[in-house]
């Protein structure tokens, strides 16, 4: 385990002599760099002066602390976790194939030291928290998988439907223009056996106007405009809506219509005419956790993705299979979910 860790710092340290060109083209705050690092690590920014803030997010994933100026090696650490290189994957993609093995989805919500933490009580009953965080993530993958974590790049087409949940309730009396909205992806998304995005992983949203109830009884209203879906690499895929999406929506209302389920009660809200985005009513108290939301992809983009070996691809049960919507195989209905 030595062993591991060290190559995982070498990592790192590689990284930082890549990166830094990087940095000065990003935003080049160290404290936005710091702040970025401990939403990922710990789900919110921490207290104290930055040195010792570094020091202790370095200790924590290697058992040890880094060598050069705090602006490489900043850049680095969140290099290592986010994006990775060529050659080793990050490790939020090592993270989401962990989970994916064991849950078959991902908890992407949470920051790294609590879906570790996770992990470990599920395989053994206690979290190793006395060891550094890579350790103990590669020691998790090498009990479930026998083969090192890959990645290849595979090309996700235009118009793939993306089916998602809001992760939290909505509520049209209290959302204000800018907040963001969480949402989660309801099923594996896969090209062949390569897996792109697992179940759970991120959707982003925001709501981008909130109109007040008007004259007349006419009720207020809430925008939400869907912008990415994160893979399993945390790379964002541009989302919007499109005539692919409607045609999801109305063929699922219609399947739900013929099991006797309300579509209202349901709550599958698709496009509205807007660019990327769906409409709330005012006259609904709030969109429960669960609500169905429809988009698709944007454009074709190449993304990342974990080639499933042949003895886990029993695991890519009922997945979303990531080619375009055909169009013009469902009639028209109306645009807007009202009650």
């Amino acid at each position: 385990m030595r062993r591991t860790i060290l190559v995982l710092v070498c990592v790192v340290l590689l990284l930082m002599g890549a990166v830094l060109p990087l940095f000065a083209q990003e935003d080049s705050s160290t404290f936005h760099v710091m702040s970025r690092v401990e939403q990922l690590v710990y789900g919110g920014e921490r207290t104290g002066g930055l040195v010792d803030r570094l020091n202790s997010v370095e200790r924590d994933m290697f058992g040890r602390e880094l060598p050069g100026s705090i602006a490489e090696r900043q850049t680095a650490l969140l290099t290592f976790i986010e994006k990775g290189t060529e050659y080793q994957p990050s490790l939020l993609f090592k993270l989401g194939v962990a989970e994916w093995a064991v849950e078959r989805q991902i908890d992407s919500l949470s920051p790294v030291v609590k879906r570790v933490d996770a992990l470990e009580v599920q395989l053994e009953g206690t979290p190793q928290v006395e060891r550094p965080v890579t350790m103990r993530l590669e020691r998790v993958l090498g009990l479930l998988l026998s083969e090192p974590v890959t990645a290849a790049e595979v090309e996700l087409p235009a118009a793939t439907i993306i089916r998602a949940s809001l992760a939290h309730s909505l509520s049209p009396k209290t959302a204000k223009k800018g907040d963001p909205v969480d949402m989660v992806l309801h099923s594996d998304l896969v090209v062949g056996s390569n897996l792109i995005a697992p179940k759970g992983s991120r959707v982003s949203a925001v709501v981008t106007e909130v109109t007040k109830p008007r004259s007349f009884g006419r009720p207020g209203e809430v925008k939400v405009g869907v912008e990415s879906l994160f893979s399993i690499g945390s790379q964002p895929i541009p989302l919007t809506f499109g005539e692919e999406s409607r045609q999801a929506v109305e063929a699922e209302s219609a399947q739900l219509a013929a099991a006797g389920t309300s579509v209202v009660g349901a709550l599958l809200l698709g496009p509205v005419g807007l660019v990327g985005g769906f409409l709330v009513r005012g006259d609904l108290k709030e969109l429960p956790a669960g609500t169905v939301v429809f988009s698709q992809t944007a454009d074709a983009v190449k993304v990342g993705a974990y080639p499933v070996p042949p003895g886990l691809q029993g695991l890519l049960k009922n997945p979303e299979k990531a080619e375009p919507a055909q169009t013009g195989t469902s009639g028209s209905a109306g645009n807007e979910t009202t009650p």
